[in-house]
């Protein structure tokens, strides 16, 4: 038998070819398809990060939530960028409005700001109580002790200011006849004191236990005093109309960071210790604390909204038909059970 021609076998291996290049672009188009397929449930549907900015006066146990949900990923699970900035309690109604950050965690300083007229709402206000203690050195015996020393506070209108202020009228003491320094936050009137720039302060858990471990006293447990809102979250109006979903996200990271801190105490009390440099039995009792003023709703205590008021209301004229619920959103949280 003569063999093919060349021409026949080039015809042959160039068919060969071809076959084997469309199996290929088969497979190819396959592997293709399925790509296309699976990415719009990754790639496709990934979402820009939602960048939040949250505004801290200084380093303070009631803060825990927001610690929680940066350090423990809880935001990531709603894709949201956080950055804390710290700033003076006072310049941060402001700064929200002007939209340098987006939130703050005073609700007492968002609803002082809201009578005076900015444009701010709660969104969430997780406890209701305050831990304030009044600290002093050694040899505040009294209160009238007190008269023509110097005692640090975190700011004008900020809740160590009101709850001292609580303090002086039941103690029958002018406010002129002692002195008064604004720190910025908690952490700072608590160097204040230690460093004897002060005899007294007004601190939260850890620091007034540290106080004491240092030779300090608490004076006086002064959240009884009077009714001021705590810690929670407020914005803008703006920020609500503008960027609902990422307000909502930030609330439901907030509401999960919560959880964690009620069902992770060991590990919580750890985060303690590291942050704050206190001891075992310190950081047990500020969690302690801490458990007991939280609420089961994120919301604000009527009572003490109006009790709030009420303060407000003796140190600048406040209309008698002002509805705090304008100053309040509550519909990102969970239903009330």
């Amino acid at each position: 038998m003569k063999p093919p021609p060349q021409d026949d076998i080039a015809a042959q291996s160039r068919g060969k070819r071809n076959v084997e290049a469309d199996k290929r672009r088969s497979i190819l188009g396959s592997i293709l398809v399925s790509v296309v397929l699976f990415v719009p449930q990754t790639a496709f549907s990934a979402e820009t990060p939602y960048k939040i900015r949250i505004g801290f006066p200084s380093l303070a146990f009631s803060y825990m939530p927001f610690y929680i949900a940066q350090e423990k990923g809880i935001y990531k699970k709603y894709n949201i960028e956080s950055e804390y900035i710290q700033m003076g309690t006072t310049i941060q109604p402001q700064a929200v409005v002007a939209g340098n950050i987006n939130y703050f965690t005073s609700v007492s300083t968002g609803i002082s700001a809201a009578v005076a007229g900015l444009p701010l709402v709660i969104v969430i206000s997780f406890c209701d109580g305050s831990p304030w203690v009044l600290v002093t050195n050694k040899d505040i015996n009294k209160p009238q002790d007190l008269i023509g020393k110097t005692v640090a506070l975190s700011g004008v209108r900020t809740s160590p200011y009101y709850f001292f202020q609580a303090f002086l009228k039941k103690s029958e003491i002018n406010e002129k006849e002692v002195s008064t320094i604004n720190t910025g936050g908690t952490a700072d009137s608590f160097r204040a004191l230690t460093s004897n720039r002060v005899v007294a302060t007004v601190l939260t858990p850890p620091f007034d236990d540290k106080a004491v471990s240092l030779g300090y006293k608490k004076f006086m447990q002064l959240g009884d005093l009077a009714d001021i809102p705590y810690v929670g979250l407020v914005t803008s109006q703006n920020e609500i109309k503008s960027n609902r979903e990422s307000v909502r996200r930030t609330v439901a990271a907030v509401i999960d960071s919560l959880a964690w801190l009620r069902v992770n105490r060991a590990e919580s009390v750890k985060m303690i210790v590291d942050k704050f440099k206190v001891n075992q039995t310190e950081a047990e009792n500020t969690y302690a604390t801490l458990i007991k003023l939280l609420n089961k709703d994120g919301r604000l205590n009527p009572k003490v909204a109006r009790g709030y008021i009420d303060i407000l209301r003796q140190e600048r004229p406040i209309p008698a038909d002002f509805d705090i619920q304008k100053a309040v959103d509550f519909s990102m949280l969970p239903p009330t059970r």
